[in-house]
Parts: structure tokens; sequence; C-alpha cells
């Protein structure tokens, strides 16, 4: 039988959707194979699916199973696609009753006891849903608070495949969350360091005033312990307060780079980086074969 979810794919901070097809066999030998351009931790998927799935009451069919990720020239990357290929496992198997899923996109990395554990790029893949006219998502708990200013997106933070399952099936429907506006995310900001914890220094005080004023470049030369990188983080906090639009920016390219915390919203400062001296030019400016934001990315709308 065949089974068909949807997921999204992560290129650059952009996501791309993709349909994960699930067709199952009565053949005689165990078969699985993932194709669709899958990198290794794609195709690594099978021994956490199976796992997983017989963790959370279910079986791995003992015929041939193939799994396509389409579009098939498009290479797939990362551990998005877990939960979708579960998912679609167990309808082609037909050990799960559910209503078509062309409406909901699933996202999630599974642990070997079928728990949700977060993924890189969430609201990235939400966002380009969402510009899809798809309004439903699946996602890992963890993932939710980052996705939660989505406007007119219905999510549905889940612990685990099995809630999941009871989830689709209508048994035991996942209450969606609650989505917030910008402006509730913005009273809750709060700076770790500001220019009321500094005394003294009135003239890089003034200095800091100037820079932040006219976007300049700011040079502190002192001893060590004089201040400088106390004053230099108290910068962000003089610049005026980010958009909506620059707040999504900034949180899907940190989300895309996988340095956001588990359970982080989205990012509401203006993020200041520190590369060391010897940093190399890769991480720096970012790139490699599969390109990944660096130092000067990660400071974008900020410092």
């Amino acid at each position: 039988m065949l089974a068909r979810t949807k997921c999204y794919a992560l290129i650059g901070i952009h996501g791309e959707p993709v349909t994960v097809e699930a067709y199952v066999s009565s053949a005689s030998l165990f078969q699985f194979n993932i194709v669709g351009l899958p990198d290794a931790a794609v195709k690594e998927s099978r021994d956490r699916v199976g796992a997983a799935l017989k963790n959370s009451g279910f079986t791995m069919p003992v015929g041939r199973t193939v799994v396509n990720l389409s579009p098939a020239d498009l290479r797939k990357e990362g551990t998005a696609f877990d939960l979708p290929i579960a998912i679609a496992i167990i309808l082609a198997s037909r050990q799960m009753q559910a209503p078509p899923l062309d409406d909901c996109v699933l996202i999630g990395e599974l642990a070997l006891d079928g728990r949700l554990r977060p993924v890189s790029g969430a609201l990235s893949m939400v966002i380009s849903a969402h510009e899809r006219g798809i309004r439903k998502v699946v996602l890992p708990r963890d993932n939710a608070a980052e996705v939660a200013v989505v406007s007119g997106m219905e999510v549905y933070p889940a612990g685990s495949l099995y809630e999941v399952t009871q989830h689709l099936s209508g048994k035991l429907p996942i209450p969606a969350q609650a989505q917030k506006t910008y402006e509730e995310c913005l009273v809750q900001a709060r700076f770790d360091i500001d220019l009321s914890q500094v005394r003294g220094q009135q003239l890089p005080r003034r200095a800091l005033e100037i820079a932040a004023a006219g976007g300049h470049n700011l040079l502190l030369i002192g001893v060590p312990g004089s201040g400088k990188t106390m004053l230099a983080r108290c910068l962000p906090g003089l610049l005026p307060e980010m958009n909506q639009e620059e707040a999504f920016e900034t949180t899907r390219i940190h989300s895309a780079a996988g340095v956001l915390k588990p359970g982080a919203g989205l990012i509401t400062q203006r993020p200041f980086r520190t590369p060391h001296h010897s940093a190399s030019l890769a991480s720096l400016i970012g790139g490699g074969l599969n390109a990944r934001p660096g130092e000067v990315s990660l400071a974008h709308n900020g410092v």
C-alpha cells in the first residue's frame, strides 16, 4: 500500500516542500530503501524509525519498504524527516487509519524510544509552509516556541511518535498552541546588560551613542579590565527595536545554523557576536559544501 505525508527540507535558511511517499509490499525478504538524494543523516533514519516504531506500539513491515523523498533531484539533509517517514510507514502498512494529510506538515527527529527531538530550521519550514497555503503543522515541543508568532498557523506540539499517531487518528487530539503577537514577544524581551549598569566611562559612552546613531564602526582600546567588553555588549541596547520582519530573518538564520537553544522563542533582541581574532575565514563568512551561516550572517540586524 502507498501513503504520503508532507515535510520541508531546509535549503540555506529557506524551506522547500518535500513529499514523503512510503510503499509497502509483501516481499519474502525484508528490505528498506530510502531514495530521493538523502544524505547520511536521512539514510540513518531507517534505524531510528525502526526502533521508534517498536517502542511506540507499532511494527516495521516485514516485506519490502521503499521511502521516496520527492522531488527526487533535491538533496535532503538533516533529521527532520524522521517523523513524516514513520507516519507514512504506519499508514502504508495499515497500522493506523487517518484522514488525508495534504494540509498538514510533519517535522521532527525521533529518538529510539519514540520521543520527538527538536530540529534546526523549524521556523523557516513553517513560514514556507504558510506561504504555500498549509495551515497545520505537527512538530516537537521544543520547537513550538520558535514558531509561536507565525499567525494563521495551527501548531500542534507533540512529545512522542505515539502522541502524533493518536492525534492524526483522532483518538486523542493535541490542543493547538496559542499563537502570540509580535508585540507580546517584545514585552517579554530583556537585555542582559545595558548602559544603566555602567558607572563613569563618559567618553566611550558618548562614542557608543554616536556609533549606534550613525551606524559607524567602533574601536575600543584599553588595558585589560578597563571595561571594553562590557561597553561593547551594551551597544545592542542602544539600537532601535527590531520589527517583525527583522526578527523573523534573525531567528531563521540562527535556527538554520543550529545555535537556537531548544525551547527558545523568536529572537527579538538584536544579536551580538564576538568572533575570536583567530577565527577562520569559513567561520566568519559561512559557506562550505553544506552551506551554513557564519559569524557575519549570525550578526545580521545586530552587532
